[in-house]
Order: C-alpha cells, then structure tokens, then sequence
C-alpha cells in the first residue's frame, strides 16, 4: 500500500511541476502515466488479496 501511495504523490507532483513549469508539457504525461500504473497496481494488488479464503473454524 505505500508503494501505491509513494506513486500517486510523484503522480501529483510531476503533474504540478508539468503544469506550471514552461515547457515541461512531458511531465504532466509521465504523471498521467504514473498515476494510472498506480491504479493498476492497487487494482492487481485487491484483486490478489481477495483470493485468499480462510477457513470457517
């Protein structure tokens, strides 16, 4: 789970940086693209955890 957090802050921050920044047009796609691989993380990741069943004592 921080991992997925650790990727949606850079998310935002090469976002922001892309934004204000002139010129810097490419960071606001890396952000993009960074913060969609974080949802597709937590999306594998919930998936993943969900599969376990524990048995009834």
């Amino acid at each position: 789970m921080t991992l997925f957090l650790f990727l949606v802050i850079a998310a935002i921050v090469l976002g922001i940086i892309g934004v204000v920044a002139n010129g810097l047009f490419y960071l606001l796609v890396i952000g993009i693209v960074v913060f969609v691989a974080a949802l597709v993380y937590l999306g594998l990741h919930l998936r993943r955890s969900g599969r376990r069943s524990r048995p009834l004592r």
